[in-house]
């Protein structure tokens, strides 16, 4: 496999351009009639097998968004004890993950290991051979496919379909500031890095938004399609349906559909890391 291991100021995909639009909060309304904001938290996660054929050595798996057993796009957390290794497979689908907890090498079977720590990005082709290892008391990835089901299959089924995974440590991720991306204003004070961009008509894109230490403040989304997950620090996310103040951990979910405000106050101990999946613009203020 030629996995591509970035290293440190390369940037990955659009990283260090910011897609066209200015993500001004004019475009962005302020004013929601009918909210459609959702939150999952990590303690209504519904754990199963992610792999059944291999019994009480399979992975475990928790849905946050959309249907892993279904055909449509999906967000869902994958946990791996401490000293995991799967054996070579293929999946039927590209997915694309973001380490949360412990660490993680996803790799070729013949490759050094890499582990990689949380706030690391790798994506996983369509049909290429390899095996995923986690080291650490716990060990939680997210995983987002855009169309189901999501099977493990076996090597002898492998084919090359053009894609090239991509392996990103945590520490190579290349963050940009309000005076390089509009998406954040120079008061809120956070940084974002582009991850990457469909390319296509559905104008999908994700993206790594953090927070800084004693953040307070909204994030604005112009998108039909908006999923977040908390993947370092803790954050306290007000429902507006409610009015009521939610903490979220890492692992847990914030979405919406359309238009919609997102109020946020990071905790003041650690910066607070999101990963959004979204086919419109953000603004963070």
């Amino acid at each position: 496999m030629n996995r591509i291991h970035l290293i440190a100021g390369l940037c990955l995909i659009s990283a260090c351009t910011a897609p066209e639009g200015n993500g001004s909060s004019e475009e962005l309304t302020a004013d929601i009639e009918n909210p459609t904001n959702r939150v999952v938290l990590s303690s209504d996660i519904v754990w199963e097998k992610l792999n059944p054929a291999r019994g009480d050595k399979s992975p475990q798996a928790g849905t946050v968004w959309g249907d892993r057993k279904g055909t449509v796009a999906t967000g869902f957390l994958a946990k791996f004890v401490d000293g995991f290794s799967s054996p070579p497979h293929i999946h039927n689908v590209t997915y694309r993950a973001v380490v949360i907890k412990g660490l993680v090498h996803n790799d070729d079977s013949q490759a050094s290991t890499m582990w990689m720590p949380p706030g690391s990005f790798w994506t996983q082709p369509i049909g290429e051979a390899h095996i995923t290892s986690a080291r650490g008391t716990e060990n939680i990835a997210y995983v987002e496919i855009d169309r189901g089901p999501y099977l493990v299959k076996p090597t002898e089924e492998a084919f090359d379909n053009g894609e090239r995974p991509i392996n990103v440590d945590a520490s190579n991720v290349v963050w940009l500031d309000h005076s390089r991306t509009s998406w954040v204003s120079a008061e809120s004070g956070a940084e974002l890095s582009f991850l990457w961009d469909s390319k296509k008509e559905d104008g999908l894109k994700g993206v790594f938004v953090k927070l800084p230490v004693g953040f307070r403040g909204k994030m604005r989304s112009d998108g039909q399609v908006f999923h977040a997950i908390v993947i370092q620090g803790s954050v306290s996310y007000q429902l507006p349906q409610e009015a009521q103040e939610i903490m979220l951990d890492p692992t847990s979910y914030f979405g919406s559909e359309g238009q919609s405000l997102h109020t946020l106050e990071s905790a003041e101990n650690q910066p607070v890391i999101l990963y959004i999946r979204t086919n419109g613009q953000i603004k963070v203020e």
